[in-house]
């Protein structure tokens, strides 16, 4: 009953181990190696794409997405004002500018009814950001790009297996983009993919992830790339991974469905949502908003948490208020309150692939202990 339990442990007890072996004893240990294309193949065919290009990380990922559309200085992009900062980052590098949208209350993801209102004629790109389990409501953000001819970005970092209305995650818009961080349904350690249908556009991303070499002449450059290589040792975990996205799915899916069980009811807490008319929540994690006549904040119960051996994280803290960006004069007098809401008041509990029963009770104990401490003192 004792022990850390940490936010995040990856399940490594696959193929993991045989293909990095296969990887040691053949050499191959490099971007060369079959493994970065045996992924890259996997993950086009996971999401219906014609190409898949493995990249270093999925910051990377968006940081390619943004070249190879060709947006720059005087442009637009509307993205979620919850979301990481490498959603952002890559728009602000290319002297673009990034406009923010506010979350739905409900599923945390963009509030795709405010989009409309934001299209300027600058407006190059709408990056869909896939939230905590639950994915965006494409329709109607596809059709706001649709009619104003906008290209449309989708960070699927977080949905590996994940559906909308039964179509995968990764398969829209011009260019979509995944994560294999350690805390992801897939894990290559480090990684990312970039991932498209069009031939040109893939083709270009290829060249500029590796240093802007030419098919032809590998030495002769006509524009400057960057290395954002995968190694054939990072491929072949995410392989062995992949080959179990689907058991890996099901199993967030009966940690999120415990966790609920065990926490409903609890004063003082919101939990995520279970479904939508598009789609079943499969709790990449788990995650916690406060109500707000909680006198506490996310800071103040997850050190509670701590304190009792329960990791956590907070959720983003939303883009508008970045102190790197304001300092470069974007957003002023923005509000996105319901972002704001949960950046102050959202965190999320041990979520990882390796949780144990036990350890999902007794994190959600630990929860409804803290909760009931919070509610005494309101009393």
């Amino acid at each position: 009953m004792s022990g850390f339990i940490p936010v995040n442990e990856p399940l490594l007890d696959g193929n993991e181990r045989a293909y990095l072996a296969e990887c040691i004893e053949t050499g191959w240990i490099s971007s060369e190696g079959p493994f970065v294309a045996r992924l890259e193949e996997g993950m086009a065919a996971l999401t219906g794409r014609a190409h898949g290009i493995a990249v270093t990380n999925g910051s990377e990922a968006l940081e390619l997405a943004v070249e190879v559309l060709g947006i720059g200085p005087g442009d637009e992009v509307i993205i979620p004002a919850f979301t990481i900062i490498s959603c952002a980052a890559p728009i602000v590098r290319r002297g673009a500018t990034p406009v923010v949208v506010d979350a739905d209350p409900v599923t945390w993801t963009m509030d795709v009814s405010a989009l409309e209102a934001l299209v300027t004629p600058r407006t190059r790109a709408i990056m869909a950001v896939h939230i905590y389990g639950l994915p965006v409501d494409m329709d109607p953000l596809l059709d706001v790009a649709a009619r104003h001819g906008i290209a449309v970005i989708e960070d699927a970092a977080e949905a590996h297996g994940q559906t909308y209305g039964g179509r995968p995650c990764g398969s829209f818009g011009e260019v979509s983009a995944f994560s294999f961080y350690p805390n992801k349904h897939v894990t290559t350690g480090e990684g990312g993919m970039l991932l498209a249908d069009d031939d040109a556009l893939a083709e270009r991303a290829r060249s500029k992830r590796n240093l802007g070499f030419m098919p032809e002449r590998r030495f002769v450059h006509e524009e400057l790339g960057y290395n954002m290589r995968m190694s054939n040792l990072q491929a072949a975990v995410g392989v062995a991974q992949l080959e179990r996205l689907p058991e890996f799915i099901a199993r967030k899916r009966a940690m999120g469905a415990r966790y609920t069980e065990l926490l409903a009811g609890t004063p003082g807490l919101q939990l995520p949502t279970a479904e939508t008319p598009y789609a079943h929540n499969d709790y990449w994690v788990y995650g916690l908003v406060l109500d707000d006549d909680v006198s506490a904040d996310a800071g103040e119960v997850m050190r509670c948490l701590g304190e009792r051996g329960i990791g956590t994280r907070p959720f983003f803290y939303p883009m508008h208020l970045q102190p790197v960006f304001l300092e470069r004069g974007l957003f002023e007098g923005v509000s996105c309150p319901v972002a704001e809401r949960l950046g102050e008041r959202g965190f999320y509990i041990p979520s990882g692939l390796a949780l144990t029963g036990e350890q999902i009770e007794r994190s959600a104990a630990a929860v409804r202990s803290v909760m009931a401490e919070l509610a005494a003192e309101r009393g």
